[in-house]
């Protein structure tokens, strides 16, 4: 699975995913290989992307970075 954050737009998804709600039921996606999910929180059909970026104005520019490591657990 490859996620790629567009920017000013949402986050594709592509390979072999399973997408689930917060109780763990799977989206019926058509056999689909590749979506794109919300960024901007405007679309109509949330998590997908229906392109209301665009309509919105949505700006992120996003450029890859390495996190800090995770604190220890207490």
């Amino acid at each position: 699975m490859k996620i790629t954050v567009s920017n000013n737009g949402p986050l594709r998804v592509e390979g072999e995913f399973t997408l689930c709600d917060a109780t763990g039921k799977a989206f019926g996606l058509g056999g689909r290989a590749m979506i794109s999910l919300c960024r901007c929180g405007h679309s109509e059909n949330k998590p997908f992307c229906d392109g209301s970026h665009k309509r919105v104005g949505f700006q992120s520019e996003v450029q890859a970075r390495d996190l800090p490591p995770p604190a220890p657990k207490v």
